[in-house]
């Protein structure tokens, strides 16, 4: 990888960890100054500046992932696909000795960005060519993913894609991958460009699940990241972190924000009464959304 594009990605996880310090004394100063639960609007204006910064905080890490990948995948290594012959269906792709150089760029983005769990490029059909971790590659349970709204909505978008939640192939858990297109430079008898595969990273949900885990939060109060469909990402609380399949597409709430609406809402869950501050989340090309939800 050269050095421009090195200080870039270093440049890129500073500002993002700048943004997350900031996050974290307002957080504590919120939690303790909103613990009289009878004041409905005095509680919602006191979460409406942390949610807000949340979900910026959220929208920069995505920006910053899709960056990372919009600006190697124009690098040569990536672009080049000269070992397409060398696919092995067993192998779920290419060997691990082959094509050194994009596995090579591939581990240094894993390097640099702990939002990232894998780094995958796909063949224009949707076969994979390759995953790093190479482990990962070897576990996946099928070679073509051609039926993944990522896959779908770069090739159809010509853009770079954010998809859903969706359950790895790979490892089993659920995960959000972000997909770029790769196209050949134009041809000089044409201006159309051809599309070479897709540059992929799928998010490490464990590292957002760890973000809200580390706030300084109330014991009635959790925080929840949903993407657009309302299917959980990541969970302030540890132990409902780990029902991954948790859906909040009928919350009002969850209705509000990716509508693009911000604001607090009292609701009923599985019968008992919460207030519920939601807010937006410009995931590139998707509204994603946050909940904090305070039982009352």
């Amino acid at each position: 990888m050269n050095i421009k594009l090195a200080v870039y990605i270093v440049v890129m996880l500073c500002l993002v960890n700048v943004a997350t310090t900031v996050m974290k004394p307002m957080t504590l100063g919120f939690a303790q100054g909103s613990q009289n639960q009878t004041h409905y609007q005095t509680t919602s204006n006191n979460k409406a500046p942390i949610i807000s910064l949340l979900a910026n905080n959220l929208a920069n890490r995505l920006n910053k992932s899709a960056a990372i990948l919009e600006i190697t995948s124009k690098l040569p290594e990536v672009k080049n696909h000269a070992y397409a012959s060398s696919l092995n269906q067993t192998l779920h792709g290419i060997a691990a000795d082959v094509d050194i150089q994009k596995r090579k760029v591939a581990q240094d983005i894993l390097s640099a960005d702990k939002d990232f769990g894998v780094i995958f490029f796909l063949m224009p059909n949707g076969y994979m060519y390759m995953v790093e971790p190479y482990s990962s590659q070897l576990n996946l349970t099928k070679s073509n993913f051609d039926f993944r709204d990522y896959y779908k909505g770069a090739v159809s978008t010509h853009t770079t894609y954010l998809g859903n939640i969706i359950i790895s192939a790979s490892s089993g858990f659920p995960q959000a991958n972000i997909a770029v297109p790769v196209y050949s430079e134009n041809n000089n008898n044409s201006n159309r460009q051809s599309l070479l595969g897709i540059w992929a990273g799928g998010l490490n949900l464990a590292v957002f699940n760890k973000s809200l885990q580390s706030l300084n939060l109330t014991n009635n109060e959790h925080i929840v990241f949903v993407d657009h469909y309302g299917q959980k990402i990541a969970d302030s609380d540890k132990n409902q972190a780990l029902n991954s399949n948790q859906s909040f597409a009928n919350f009002q709430s969850f209705k509000n924000a990716v509508a693009g609406e911000a604001g607090s809402i009292a609701e009923v869950i599985n019968g008992t009464k919460v207030l519920v501050s939601y807010h937006p989340v410009n995931a590139i090309q998707t509204k994603w959304a946050i909940l904090d939800i305070l039982r009352l």
